[in-house]
């Protein structure tokens, strides 16, 4: 598969045509996301849909049948037709046996200044309605990295109008899907990145709280945002490795299942349904500040 530079005078992107995932933004030389190392993770910024997190057993139920779906659906595994001018296609005529729709998934990336959006659009193909969530999951390399620091960095988070927020959990995870904390736990406004901040997998913030996480160095200087205003919920990743030198700051028009769950495809938490031949956009943008 081939990769696809994208550039302005401030920035330069790089785009997989496998998974029309961002592989590389750069300013000046210095290159700010994850590198995709396979001994911590081997992504960089892929794209999930039709499903964000993990379905309960790795099962999606539709219309009383089963079917398999992974943890973050298939689109990330994918090879997307090229359409010129930092578009991608993702387009299926022919239903899969994971998933009884027909639809297009459209990927475009607009720069502007130091920043770069990533729009999406997802449109029902089919005579029914078609069910699905999607989602953004960018990693950013954390600049200075020393695994002997205490603290690597900072994670700030802001609401949709800008305030700084200190958000509240309600749900940690237990092998990928939601479980209710026995009480929610509130995360500082200004999170410090620890060797142990991911010690039990992501950290969830749902309900909308989130609509921008803002990424600080070592001296709580910011250097990097990401915004996506309608998300539903927001998570916060890294491995939990020692060394791992990167963090993912995520956000989603959907959410794992919780353990346990046994419904209906249009019973998931954050189910989008569209009628046939409606479109759902999804945006979000990635900012060297």
């Amino acid at each position: 598969m081939n990769d696809y530079l994208i550039e302005n005078k401030e920035i330069k992107v790089l785009v997989s045509q496998h998974g029309a995932e961002l592989l590389s933004l750069c300013r000046n030389g210095r290159e700010y996301m994850w590198n995709g190392d396979a001994a911590f993770w081997n992504r960089h910024a892929p794209i999930l849909f039709p499903a964000v997190g993990k379905p309960f057993n790795n099962e999606i139920r539709i219309g009383g049948k089963s079917f398999t779906m992974k943890q973050h659906g298939f689109a990330r595994d994918c090879d997307f037709e090229v359409l010129g001018d930092g578009r991608f296609l993702l387009s299926n005529d022919t239903p899969r046996d994971n998933y009884p729709y027909r639809f297009r998934l459209e990927v475009c990336y607009r720069l502007e200044g130091t920043a770069v959006t990533a729009a999406w659009t997802v449109t029902n193909c089919d005579d029914h309605d078609m069910h699905f969530q999607i989602g953004a999951h960018p990693g950013f390399m954390l600049p200075d990295y020393n695994p002997a620091d205490p603290v690597h960095g900072y994670v700030r988070f802001l609401d949709r109008m800008g305030n700084p927020l200190a958000p509240v959990m309600v749900s940690s995870l237990d092998d990928g899907n939601r479980v209710p904390l026995p009480r929610p736990v509130e995360v500082p406004s200004v999170m410090p990145v620890t060797n142990d901040s991911f010690a039990h997998d992501a950290l969830i913030f749902e309900q909308g709280q989130v609509a921008t996480t803002v990424l600080c160095d070592k001296s709580g200087r910011a250097f990097l945002s990401v915004s996506c205003p309608q998300a539903e919920a927001f998570g916060v990743w890294a491995p939990h490795k020692p060394g791992c030198p990167f963090v993912c700051l995520e956000p989603w028009c959907g959410i794992c299942d919780p353990k346990g769950f046994a419904s209906d495809i249009a019973n998931r938490t954050y189910n989008h349904r569209l009628s046939p031949n409606e479109s759902y956009h999804f945006d979000y943008t990635i900012a060297i500040l």
